[in-house]
């Protein structure tokens, strides 16, 4: 395999743990940490929010399934007992977990909208008895 900015795969592979790293903690625990400073937040602050977890969990699971591509690749039983265990379901958990809450905060903005906007629909169309 031809990797033009690295110089082997298991480099590439110290990469992609990184990123892996990068996206599945530190990024949503800024996403939560600005969700827990914040006292005063915008629906669409909220909606943005939790797109991003969703997306970050998309992009976790990528890395996670090309990780374990380059592993079948890298001859280091390490990389390959990691992935082809037990251990590899568990690394997909955190993707869920992070979807599952990005899901949750999307469907409590959509909820909200869409209960205000029933209630001005009743306010506006009362019969007059």
């Amino acid at each position: 395999m031809d990797f033009p900015f690295f110089s082997s795969v298991s480099s590439l592979m110290e990469y992609g743990f990184w990123l892996l790293i990068a996206f599945s903690v530190l990024a949503p625990v800024g996403v939560f940490a600005t969700l827990l400073v914040r006292r005063v937040i915008s629906r669409p602050a909220v909606l943005v929010f939790g797109i991003v977890l969703i997306l970050l969990a998309g992009l976790d699971v990528v890395l996670l399934q090309k990780l374990n591509s380059w592993a079948k690749v890298v001859p280091t039983p390490l990389e390959d007992h990691f992935f082809a265990s037990e251990v590899s379901l568990a690394l997909y958990l955190l993707p869920v977990v992070l979807a599952g809450i990005g899901v949750n905060l999307v469907s409590h903005v959509l909820i909200h909208h869409l209960g205000e906007a029933e209630r001005r629909f009743d306010k506006s169309h009362k019969n007059p008895e």
